[in-house]
């Protein structure tokens, strides 16, 4: 069930992402489930966010070759 998150000053995509669903590579998943906020770059306090469901047992597609399982 999808959650809500408040953001504090100075929260951006990325680190929502990372703080809220494990890793920054989720923030397109949170973009999308927050259209409204598509053009934010820098948000201010208190901007609800709508955190979506998202499988945190598959691997994110573009992930780095050192972060992928096996290191290659």
């Amino acid at each position: 069930m999808p959650r809500i998150y408040m953001t504090t000053q100075g929260d951006t995509w990325d680190l929502i992402a990372f703080k809220q669903l494990g890793s920054e590579y989720y923030l397109t998943d949170l973009i999308d489930a927050n259209p409204a906020h598509r053009e934010t770059v820098i948000f201010t306090a208190n901007v609800q966010l709508l955190i979506p469901d998202v499988d945190l047992s598959q691997t994110p597609d573009n992930l780095p070759p050192w972060k992928r399982e096996g290191g290659t």
